[in-house]
């Protein structure tokens, strides 16, 4: 009998190797983490935004993508739907572009429809990153176009860098302004090998996560030109995200993000070995075979319910968690999870890892 995602909460907290991610910690840890940076560094409270530790971290997040201003939002959706308002507003169209699995689309209750009643125009493939010749295709004026790097319902795909600089020219061809979701851009200049800056170049604003990767308890930074980061906040007054107080959200990212920031070239290595040696297996398949970035999609050639029943059974035998959610792909029987390789992974190397996941695919065949 399978278990209840209850029982599966619990048996996860007991094991003792959680592979997927960095390694969790409690809220009283990190409010003790919190509390000591804080006083380590002579944090004062902010005002509704205004103060040292906040505006000097959006002047840190600023220049490291290379624009002249950012502004700290409480969440991704609201950062987005501000970026969205500013260049709708000044195209004077209610019509923007975006990819086929863009968060937009698929996470947000179709927010900039209900909100705001824009009309979003899909661009390119949904298993692979926009590219020009994809921007080319639409015809119909855009007020922008929203390139998400990388494409996290692909497996964390990234276009080539030939690719992302022949976009950023096809829109500047058409004075289309682009805007970048880089929920993840983190994780993508290991591939690149190249900085922030020359990443974000050519895109007239940028949104970044402090909590997908970087690990704050919350937040996002959107940057971009003076005027267009004055204009974002007030939309985010508008849209009831200027809060009394962003000190503790901000700190959470601040006091972890250099660590974490120099850690994604180990942890893209790691990535790259980890998906070589589980290319090995039968039965399972990772997208994409070469990964990009530090996140990757296994594919498993059975049903979602029979790949989570063995890793249960793992886990309770070994105290090894190895994969996270398992959902139903749209091949009749196959079932995908997504995998994030975080410190976890740093600490385990391939010959311990490999012989669990051989069981894995061994015991989701017997089911």
């Amino acid at each position: 009998m399978s278990n209840t995602q209850e029982q599966r909460d619990f048996l996860r907290k007991r094991c003792s190797l959680i592979l997927p991610g960095f390694r969790p910690i409690s809220p009283a840890e990190e409010f003790r983490r919190l509390a000591d940076w804080c006083e380590a560094n002579h944090v004062d409270h902010d005002h509704y935004g205004v103060g040292a530790s906040v505006e000097g971290f959006e002047q840190k997040i600023a220049t490291l993508l290379g624009k002249p201003a950012a502004v700290f939002m409480p969440s991704g959706v609201m950062a987005q739907l501000a970026a969205v308002r500013i260049h709708t507003q000044s195209a004077r169209l209610d019509r923007f572009g975006i990819h086929p699995t863009s968060h937009l689309a698929s996470h947000e209750e179709e927010a900039y429809a209900a909100l705001f009643r824009w009309h979003a125009v899909p661009i390119g493939d949904r298993l692979r990153p926009m590219v020009a010749s994809d921007l080319e295709a639409i015809r119909q004026p855009l007020a922008c176009a929203i390139v998400e790097l990388p494409i996290r319902e692909a497996g964390g795909q990234l276009p080539t860098w030939a690719e992302l600089e022949a976009l950023k020219a096809a829109a500047s061809d058409r004075d289309m302004p682009l805007h970048m979701d880089g929920a993840r851009l983190w994780e993508s200049a290991a591939y690149y090998d190249r900085s922030h800056v020359d990443i974000a170049s050519g895109f007239e604003s940028v949104y970044v996560s402090l909590y997908k990767g970087i690990g704050a308890v919350s937040g996002a930074m959107l940057a971009g030109t003076d005027a267009f980061i004055a204009e974002a906040r007030l939309w985010r007054r508008r849209l009831g995200g200027t809060l009394y107080h962003f000190g503790p959200m901000v700190a959470s990212a601040a006091m972890r993000f250099d660590a974490r920031l120099a850690s994604m070239p180990a942890l893209y290595r790691r990535t790259l070995a980890l998906a070589t040696a589980l290319r090995s297996l039968g039965g399972l398949r990772v997208n994409p075979a070469v990964p990009h970035t530090n996140m990757l999609h296994l594919w498993f050639d059975a049903p979602a319910d029979a790949v989570m029943e063995a890793r249960d059974r793992i886990a309770e035998e070994s105290g090894q968690w190895l994969i996270n959610a398992v959902r139903p792909a749209e091949v009749p029987r196959w079932s995908m999870t997504e995998m994030y390789v975080g410190d976890a992974l740093l600490g385990a190397d391939d010959d311990r890892v490999l012989p669990f996941f051989t069981r894995l695919c061994e015991q989701m065949k017997r089911r």
